[in-house]
């Protein structure tokens, strides 16, 4: 038996080093290349955990000859401040959600149409985001800005809404003090649903509802649970209104200075790392969600029906994005999803 234990681990030695031989032989002759990276995420959520896996994977990848300092959980600042370094050149990557994006990149405006994402899979989803030819246009509009998007990550989940005061029909969001971020899209939406929308750093927004200055806010249930909004929210209102999908976004000077080998590299570290945190979504969510509960929210759901009315409000915000963007993107993106969806 001991022969044999034996046995099985000289051969994973000589696996591990045959790997190592291989990735070394690779890189040998290039110069080691450090890149700097961050988030604006809170404590566990996917953008960290993304962020974090892409580090470990590219080192591996290369054999340490490629590495990568990251700044997680908003030490280097806000989305748009860390967007700004990185197109300046003081950070080489981002990991964001989008709604911060619009500023540089009119196009991402996308992302914010209301329940636009709300009726599809999580593959359907990532085959249109990916894997499309929406994927190439989207792909053209961050490369005319100076960054490429190396990955969307999403799992099917969204982002949802925390009140201190009961939604339990459309007619409930009349007059919610709700805080958004700082995305007239956003803006735009929650007035039509009857909200009375503040834009607020989310620096600011626990003690805001501590305080009862706003009485509501709209966020991924990881964040929530990370932020423990359980403490100063009493409902978790189910609302799917916008895709909790974070974007890779990479200095594409930086990047196109990179050797091809290490462009492959970096690639195939962020893929890898999408792939296993994206069948961990669905899961965060669930297990975010009960925690909120435990804490002492309220769920509140909605029938299917809600999505059609939520539609119906919203249909000025949808001509409003598609004046900015094209209807013709907009068209893009929903005949992919359709497609994909088959």
């Amino acid at each position: 038996m001991r022969k044999l234990v034996l046995f099985f681990l000289i051969v994973a030695f000589m696996g591990y080093a045959v790997c190592s031989t291989e990735a070394a032989g690779v890189y040998d002759d290039l110069n080691p290349v450090v890149l700097k990276g961050a988030d604006n995420a809170g404590i566990g959520a996917a953008a960290t955990l993304f962020g974090e896996l892409v580090v470990k994977n590219v080192e591996e990848i290369t054999g340490g000859k490629f590495t990568i300092e990251y700044y997680p959980n908003g030490v280097q600042g806000n989305d748009q401040e860390l967007q700004g370094l990185m197109l300046a050149g003081d950070l080489d990557f981002v990991i964001c959600q989008t709604a911060q994006t619009v500023t540089f990149v009119p196009e991402v405006a996308i992302f914010d149409l209301p329940m636009v994402f709300a009726k599809y899979s999580a593959s359907a989803i990532d085959t249109a985001l990916n894997k499309s030819g929406f994927t190439e246009s989207m792909n053209k509009a961050y490369q005319t800005k100076g960054m490429y998007c190396l990955r969307f990550l999403q799992g099917g989940t969204f982002r949802e809404t925390t009140s201190n005061k009961p939604v339990r029909a459309i007619e409930d969001f009349n007059g919610l003090k709700i805080r958004t971020m700082e995305n007239a899209n956003h803006m735009a939406f929650w007035s039509v649903m009857g909200a009375s929308p503040t834009p607020l750093p989310w620096s600011e927004v626990y003690i805001s509802l501590q305080q009862g200055l706003i009485e509501a806010q709209e966020n991924a249930t990881d964040t929530c649970w990370g932020n423990k909004l359980h403490d100063v929210q009493k409902y978790l209102i189910l609302t799917r209104h916008i895709l909790y999908c974070n974007q890779f976004l990479v200095n594409s000077g930086k990047f196109d200075s990179l050797d091809p080998v290490y462009q492959t590299a970096f690639k195939e570290a962020v893929n890898k790392a999408a792939e296993v945190i994206e069948a961990q979504l669905t899961e965060i969510d669930a297990t975010s969600r009960n925690n909120l509960v435990n804490g002492g929210m309220e769920l509140i759901e909605f029938e299917a029906s809600f999505v059609d009315e939520v539609l119906q409000k919203a249909a000025s915000v949808y001509e409003s994005i598609g004046k900015q963007i094209g209807e013709d993107l907009i068209k893009s993106l929903q005949d992919e999803l359709t497609a994909a969806d088959k």
